[in-house]
């Protein structure tokens, strides 16, 4: 910045002279202030001329998504996730939607005509665009034809989702005995299914199924599926994604995985089985392990969620190092959901907090906070029991909310981010 001679300041269409030739306790107030304001005029625009020292800031878009058709409405959000064309697709839960919610249509056994002009449960897969516009829906209760038992059978609560590099869509569930894994063609034709329904035990060794399966990373070129596994396993597991074969899995530490203690199943059969009190040095993965995502340098990262942190391996399941997020954080957990951010690094890991409600830009490398977004609350950009996050290749984010929250909502990034070439 220019000192000893004047600067010429443009305000609101005027210009106005502001010297800084004398020092500032010299300056008249009125030229003090002007001082100052220019001052800081500089140090923002140096701090926002270099974009890529830090990361984007968000602004959230309160318009997105546009209204659905045919009175439908969304549920629980249990997946969310963005393909390669930049399509926000979710995993909704229509069961999750209370009498008055589903008010426009029969809801046996409570009532067999409809009590009001709104809402109707829309089906589970759902795909948007970037603007917001709903592009096709299909799978689940609403949608039965999709999904025919033996050979395919849908979850009793909706959870993961991801869109493979083939298009092909793959599902979970976290319902009591959603011991399975979906794959689909993206218009919702079957393709396979690892696991099946069934109930017993956790079983976090099984070669042959999941345990209520929180979360989904598909590596196309290696033909790998991940799994976060889950809310009844307590384990990484990874299957040949053409084959469906088992091909490995692990505990915390890379140690192989250990079930924590048994204890009586939940009363609502969706809650979280025996999960145990936060220890940030946990030998075991506490319930659930509830997200992972594969970097392109070929690391694992997976939420512990109810141990507050995010523990990091490599493909082969060796341990590599953990982030701790306020350990001091009971209740749900710290760490629900992650994506790492579309630049050719992937220098930035965005996690979403449902406790305490929050997004977080993280450093990937380091695990040292960049900035926090939202806080508990109804209003657009705020959340409730945030649950998922995804990212499309501008660098915008998408949040799901589950339990009241219901709601998908989408954060601009307003900072520069360098997609891949």
């Amino acid at each position: 910045m220019p000192v000893g001679r004047p600067i010429i300041v443009s305000r609101y269409g005027q210009q106005e002279e502001v010297s800084l030739s004398q020092p500032l306790h010299l300056l008249s107030p009125r030229a003090f202030l002007k001082a100052v304001s220019v001052v800081l005029f500089f140090c923002f625009t140096a701090s926002v001329s270099a974009p890529l020292d830090k990361p984007p800031r968000y602004e959230v878009d309160a318009a997105w998504p546009k209204p659905l058709p045919n009175n439908w409405l969304i549920g629980q959000v249990g997946g969310l996730a963005v393909d390669k064309h930049d399509h926000i697709w979710i995993n909704q839960r229509p069961r999750s939607l209370t009498d008055d919610e589903k008010g426009a249509v029969p809801n046996p056994p409570a009532r067999t005509e409809p009590r009001s002009l709104c809402c109707k449960p829309a089906p589970s897969v759902m795909e948007f665009d970037g603007e917001g516009n709903l592009l096709q829906v299909w799978g689940g209760p609403e949608d039965p034809g999709k999904c025919k038992a033996p050979t395919c059978i849908w979850p009793e609560s909706e959870h993961a989702i991801f869109v493979d590099d083939e298009d092909h869509v793959w599902v979970s569930g976290n319902g009591p005995n959603d011991r399975m894994l979906l794959e689909f063609t993206s218009d919702g034709k079957f393709l396979k299914m690892i696991g099946g329904s069934f109930a017993g035990p956790p079983d976090s060794n099984s070669k042959t199924s999941v345990g209520r399966a929180a979360g989904i990373f598909v590596d196309s070129n290696r033909q790998e599926v991940y799994i976060a596994d889950g809310y009844l396993n307590s384990r990484v597991v990874k299957f040949n994604a053409q084959t469906g074969a088992f091909l490995a899995d692990w505990g915390a530490y890379g140690r192989p995985p250990v079930d924590p203690p048994a204890g009586p199943p939940p009363t609502n059969p969706t809650a979280i089985y025996s999960q145990q009190p936060p220890n940030e040095n946990s030998p075991t993965f506490n319930r659930p392990v509830h997200c992972i995502a594969v970097s392109r340098d070929g690391l694992v990262y997976v939420c512990d969620r109810g141990n507050n942190r995010i523990q990091v391996f490599n493909r082969e399941g060796e341990f590599q190092q953990q982030f701790v997020f306020d350990p001091a954080t009971r209740g749900l957990g710290s760490t629900w959901s992650i994506v790492l951010s579309p630049d050719k690094d992937q220098r930035y890991l965005i996690y979403v907090d449902g406790e305490n409600n929050f997004f977080r830009i993280v450093e990937r490398k380091s695990g040292a906070t960049l900035g926090t977004y939202g806080r508990s609350g109804r209003n657009a950009g705020q959340f409730h029991w945030v649950h998922q996050v995804a990212v499309d290749s501008k660098g915008n984010i998408y949040t799901g909310e589950v339990d009241t929250g219901k709601r998908i909502q989408k954060f601009v990034a307003l900072g520069a981010v360098q997609p891949i070439p």
